[in-house]
């Protein structure tokens, strides 16, 4: 039997793993500086099998504007390199046989322009989830005041209490992408 606590925890918990999820999507968008997080959750064709680079060859950032790439079997280089390129992120990768070298170019005012709205989008997604989540807990609320398992004074307060969390989150998820916006500005 779900009660109105039931309801507000699980709202709670989603809206909670959107705002995670999405500050997962803004590592992986370049700013100016090298970052792991950059390509560490591209996927390999590795053996026939999608895997991760993170568990296929470790990443280290040796220089503000380079990543290395070191294969764990140099065997997967050329796979890497392949993936590196597939996963379009505006990065060319430098095959020598023993690692892979990433340099990071300057970001033109252009591209710098596109990564914003591509983030924009990314919060968007993120707001809307957690509105979808408003609307689910919302509905339940109502079922359980339907079924007067709570009274419609309850009711009003669990209402009010979904909104607050959407609300917050909301907020959230503007200071990341405001956050995320200056990252990508600086020069």
């Amino acid at each position: 039997m779900e009660t109105l606590d039931d309801v507000l925890l699980e709202a709670d918990d989603k809206m909670s793993k959107s705002l995670e999820h999405l500050k997962q999507e803004f590592t992986g968008l370049r700013t100016g500086k090298a970052s792991p997080s950059l390509v560490e959750n591209i996927n390999v064709e590795y053996y026939g099998a999608p895997t991760r680079l993170r568990q296929l060859a470790g990443i280290a950032t040796p220089e503000p504007r380079l990543i290395v790439i070191n294969a764990y079997d140099p065997t997967a280089l050329p796979a890497i390199e392949k993936a590196i390129l597939a996963a379009n992120i505006g990065v060319t990768p430098i095959n020598d046989g023993r690692v892979i070298r990433i340099p990071i170019p300057e970001l033109s005012e252009e591209r710098r322009k596109d990564l914003i709205k591509v983030g924009k989008r990314m919060a968007e997604e993120a707001r809307v989830a957690i509105r979808s989540v408003r609307r689910e807990a919302n509905e339940q609320i109502k079922v359980l005041q339907k079924g007067s398992k709570i009274t419609e004074d309850e009711e009003k307060s669990g209402l009010d209490e979904i909104q607050k969390y959407t609300d917050d989150f909301t907020k959230k998820v503007d200071d990341l992408l405001a956050a995320k916006e200056k990252d990508i500005l600086a020069v």
